[in-house]
């Protein structure tokens, strides 16, 4: 059935046109990804399904028996209340039953009275599946202080909690939801990203969601609705089909304004040597004209960055950590943590929330003091530096003027440079919004201009602490096209594991308690293997059974071949760099070990990588092997 359906809607953000006469239609159980870029109206038409916003043109129609529930990127509490009745903000009576018997847990209470009548009560209303998927929902999101206040909670809980109540709403409503999500994937670590994919896969649920998250978009929807240029364009399939489809648009649209131009020319040769009393023929003629140059003078925007940056100068000593400790009371950071960065390392840093990566970020820049040990940082280096805390504008000024303060001009490898203008141009910003004020700009917009303002300082060291929260798709394309070409070093948290997987050669994984592993790869390929370990932990042994021979079939079956998903095309391009880093790895560490002088330490240390390395080689060449029967 249908749950939503648009008929040429309109709206305006003052002036400024967001979309227009868009139709569209929502059914029961589709799962929609919406893309645009940031300022392009993304939350204001996901606010107008919601009804907390309306159009100015057209009209939508909602099914009576639909709800619909929204997650904002800026939720909106009672914040005097606990998160528990915030959660619980309901009143149903699943929603009061479960309200009283978490309170009754989350207090510790020892009145075996009032937990029996609680548990009683939800017998009565038979919520124990309701109640089994709460603790679920509340666990996975790491929810613990239910009696905290919601006004002391940070940024990031506070999303969480966002989160917990949306999931937990839907299961009091009416069995038709339409659940509509933005950017629910923002301060959530890769563990709750990924619970959340198979959450929401699990549930018969009908989604539109605004995600940067492409493996996110890729595992959770099976259509893609992109806003551009106030038009709303469908693609159905994955992210991958996506990219192909609009692909061939954008060629097709280019050949039809090719051709439109072509025939403008003509037409207006015409219109020039025709007299002023027109007859009827003529005047059709010169409608159609109008017509012709409209399509004319259109614009095709599909910016693919390739900037050949002149990087400052990096020298041979780069940075150099020797036996460094951090801890902060008893919570240990790093416990003699041993590394040389090389000229070109791209480094992706990950771990559980509070295991210190910000802290290891502060560290190498010299902004948080080690306890022990020696940072020693090279001359020419450069950080630029894109932390989460945002802009710091000491006046409101126009964006021209804030970039303008950093630098007239930004240099290129081939002696040539760009204005500040064209920088901003190629970052998205048109010429006709960089004079607009930074107050004025979205969330999205001012991320964007923070990361600018990095890159724009031509620093040989970047340091990215999660650079694509609040990012858009077209922004996170520029980006990471912009760092494949960067030849510096890039440090890289992020939660992004698309990001991560295109831009980094290896990671540092903070496993808590000081320690700090170097693994050889990317974090797909990182993931694929602690899951194995997972598998290998958890599954129960079986007896050894000898199978009976098989007998030999004299025609083959017809095996149809699997279909690559966007991920596997990515694994396996992946697979075969990781595999010759590794070799080279094992190929220079067996001649160390031919060395004399080394101890034995040295010596043990080396043979239990050379093990590691034989380990990891072995089961990316099979996994290489697997990807290549299917493209084969």
């Amino acid at each position: 059935m249908h749950y939503v359906s648009a008929d040429r809607i309109s709206k305006s953000y003052g002036i400024k046109p967001l979309f227009t006469n868009i139709t569209f239609h929502i059914s029961e159980g589709d799962k929609i990804a919406l893309i645009a870029r940031n300022g392009s109206g993304k939350s204001t038409l996901l606010k107008i399904l919601a009804g907390k916003d309306t159009v100015d043109d057209g009209s939508i129609w909602i099914h009576k028996d639909v709800t619909v529930a929204l997650f904002e990127q800026e939720p909106k509490f009672a914040e005097d209340l606990s998160v528990l009745d915030n959660i619980f903000h309901y009143r149903h009576p699943v929603a009061e039953a479960m309200r009283n018997y978490e309170k009754i847990l989350a207090e510790g209470s020892k009145d075996h009275e009032a937990l029996s009548a609680a548990l009683a009560k939800i017998d009565e209303l038979g919520a124990w599946d309701f109640e089994a998927k709460v603790h679920q929902i509340l666990s996975k999101l790491n929810i613990n202080s239910l009696d905290q206040k919601v006004k002391t909670l940070s940024g990031g809980q506070r999303k969480r909690v966002a989160l917990a109540q949306v999931l937990i709403d839907i299961g009091f409503e009416h069995k038709h939801v339409l659940l509509i999500m933005d950017e629910p994937t923002n301060h959530l670590d890769v563990t709750m990203v990924e619970w959340l994919e198979n959450y929401l896969n699990q549930q018969k649920v009908t989604l539109l969601m605004v995600t940067h998250d492409r493996y996110f978009l890729e595992d959770v929807c099976d259509e893609i609705w992109e806003l551009d240029n106030e038009i709303l364009y469908t693609y159905e399939g994955d992210y991958q089909a996506y990219l192909e489809k609009k692909a061939a648009r954008i060629e097709n649209t280019i050949a039809n304004i090719d051709k439109a131009r072509n025939q403008f020319r003509k037409e207006l040769e015409w219109m020039r040597k025709q007299p002023k009393a027109r007859t009827t023929k003529s005047k059709s003629r010169q409608d159609n004209f109008y017509e012709i140059e409209t399509k004319a003078k259109q614009k095709v925007e599909d910016i693919q960055v390739e900037l050949q940056m002149k990087m400052s100068r990096l020298g041979g000593k780069i940075a150099e950590f020797k036996k460094v400790y951090k801890s902060f009371g008893e919570k240990s950071i790093l416990k003699g943590f041993d590394y040389t960065f090389k000229k070109g390392e791209r480094i992706g840093v990950i771990g559980q929330n509070g295991a210190g990566k910000s802290t290891f970020l502060q560290m190498l820049q010299g902004l948080e003091p080690q306890d022990s040990g020696k940072i020693n940082i090279g001359e020419t280096v450069i950080f630029g530096n894109f932390s989460q805390q945002g802009l710091e504008i000491k006046e409101d000024m126009r964006l021209i003027e804030f970039v303008k303060n950093i630098a007239e001009n930004f240099p290129l490898a081939d002696g040539s440079t760009l204005s500040a203008s064209q920088f901003l141009t190629l970052f998205l910003f048109p010429p006709e919004q960089q004079y607009t004020y930074v107050s004025k700009l979205s969330g999205g917009e001012k991320k964007r201009l923070q990361l600018l303002c990095v890159l724009f300082r031509n620093p040989n060291f970047l340091i990215l602490d999660e650079p694509t929260n609040d990012l858009d798709l077209p922004t996170l394309s520029v980006l990471e096209n912009f760092l494949s070409d960067f030849r510096g070093c890039l440090l890289i948290v992020s939660h992004d594991r698309y990001f991560m997987d295109r831009l980094v050669d290896h990671l540092f994984v903070f496993e808590g308690d000081g320690v700090v592993r170097d693994f050889p790869g990317n974090y797909s390929t990182y993931r694929i293997e602690e899951r194995a370990k997972e598998k290998t932990k958890d599954a129960p042994k079986k007896p050894e059974v000898i199978a009976p021979p098989t007998p030999v079939k004299t025609i083959a079956p017809v095996v149809e071949k699997k279909k690559f998903s966007f991920k596997d095309k990515r694994e396996y391009d992946l697979l075969e760099k990781e595999i010759a880093t590794l070799e080279t790895e094992k190929t220079t560490i067996t001649e160390k070990m031919m060395d004399p002088n080394l101890n034995y330490d040295q010596v043990q240390q080396i043979s239990n990588r050379i093990v590691v390395i034989t380990q990891l080689l072995e089961q990316k060449e099979l996994r290489w092997l697997e990807l290549s029967e299917y493209i084969s």
